[in-house]
């Protein structure tokens, strides 16, 4: 934001001499006099034009890099159905005294709201996704070597039977939990297919077992038993080092809070009166939050969206500016050759032939600042990479299209100039001399 207005503000200070020019008294610019003064401020002037087209270039290609960086955001995949699905997040520390009550208490929640017509699909987790919160360990795979620290790591969560139906995340091999998988029956796991990939390859990961890094030892062994489509865990930007995802009571992560996943029938918000009748139902002391999975995952677009529209706001004036300035340039250009252009004229120059002659001495100014700004993005657009995603900070469309927009938008405003230039009538011209 700060780089956008320091930007908006050189190009305004730039348009102000190409402002001024326009109010040039045309008989003071034919004295021979002040010629050389006025030539020097022409030449100023012309100057002033290229570095704000360059600007404005470096500007609208900024722009269009974090813009088409949210577009591609708001296009990903997420590998779940972010639709239709509302989050309960609820507390039992005030309604149970102990953990072991707390669990037993949350899993009689969860039979209930499984049990209201409305709702198709329910289950627990421990983290919904790009929530904010996270669990993260250093894994050992049995018959595969660890590639280091940095590359054993993996995202954990810990989810009940029917996560990932009611997600709406494909279950690619192998099977899913079941009630039975708790903390009597043997650890088991199901894993991502970006984890699967990362550590077996092609081959399958079903019957290979996960060891947690504890301290200097290592955890007992959790044998997966399945496999799911990869799911945008902290970021709809991330590339996701693989998931982890434990059932629910056999992990060691048990709390007073749990977050509950609920896929309606129709609107999510219509769940939350049955939901607060549920609880107090059991308790009046179990605290409640609401939000729906799609607002969750939109909230994680406010800061690309931010600056997406700050950034074509500042494009679009950047764009403005250049407009203005160049014809303001060119106006009083052809103010200033004005006998000139009235002399070719009666000399027999076709008017659409002068009309071209100031166009072109605009396209000249244009392609300059043009291939000035090109050089100035490509060496300052690599300052907003860590803010775009599905784009280079110097991506050729997005700099083609950038220096497309702002030739023709230069380019048409000097048309009015030309066609003015094109309009003299030699004998006035000729007169004011």
């Amino acid at each position: 934001f700060t780089v956008a207005v320091a930007v908006g503000t050189a190009l305004v200070f730039g348009l102000i001499p190409a402002l001024r020019a326009t109010r040039v008294d045309p008989q003071a610019a034919m004295k021979g006099g002040g010629r050389g003064v006025l030539g020097g401020r022409h030449q100023l002037g012309k100057s002033l034009v290229v570095l704000q087209v360059a600007l404005s270039l470096t500007l609208v290609a900024a722009a269009g890099l974090l813009v088409g960086s949210f577009r591609n955001l708001t296009q990903v995949n997420p590998g779940f159905q972010r639709n239709g699905v509302l989050l309960v997040r609820a507390g039992f520390a005030k309604a149970q005294s102990n953990l072991v009550a707390q669990t037993v208490a949350q899993a009689q929640l969860l039979d209930r709201l499984r049990e209201m017509p409305a709702v198709r699909g329910a289950a627990t987790a421990l983290m919904t996704p790009i929530s904010g919160s996270g669990w993260n360990e250093f894994i050992q795979v049995d018959g595969v070597k660890s590639a280091g620290r940095k590359n054993s790591v993996v995202w954990f969560n810990e989810v009940s039977a029917g996560y990932f139906s009611t997600m709406g995340t494909a279950l690619l091999s192998g099977r899913d939990f079941t009630r039975t998988d708790d903390g009597t029956a043997p650890a088991v796991a199901v894993v991502d297919e970006a984890m699967a990939h990362k550590f077996f390859g092609n081959a399958s990961a079903l019957g290979h077992t996960i060891e947690t890094n504890v301290g200097d030892s290592v955890s007992p062994p959790v044998t997966i038993v399945g496999v799911v489509r990869t799911a945008k865990y902290a970021s709809l930007s991330e590339k996701s080092p693989g998931t982890v995802y434990l059932p629910f009571g056999q992990g060691e992560q048990n709390a007073p809070t749990v977050n509950y996943v609920l896929r309606a029938d129709g609107s999510p918000l219509a769940l939350i009166p049955l939901v607060k009748t549920a609880a107090a139902g059991m308790s009046p002391s179990i605290t409640l939050e609401f939000t729906t999975l799609d607002a969750q995952v939109s909230s994680s677009l406010a800061r690309p969206r931010l600056l997406a529209t700050l950034s074509g706001f500042f494009g679009g004036l950047a764009l403005l500016l250049a407009t203005i300035g160049l014809y303001g340039m060119m106006s009083y250009d052809v103010t200033r050759r004005r006998n000139e252009i009235g002399i070719r004229i009666a000399l027999g120059a076709a008017r659409p032939r002068v009309l071209g002659m100031v166009v072109a001495e605009a396209g000249r100014l244009v392609v300059l600042g043009v291939g000035v700004g090109l050089v100035l993005a490509i060496g300052t657009t690599r300052f907003v990479s860590s803010f775009v995603f599905g784009v280079t900070p110097t991506d050729p469309p997005t700099l083609a299209l950038a220096s497309a927009l702002l030739a023709v938008v230069a380019l048409a405003a000097a048309l009015l100039p030309a066609w003015r230039a094109a309009r003299v009538d030699p004998m006035n011209a000729l007169r004011e001399e």
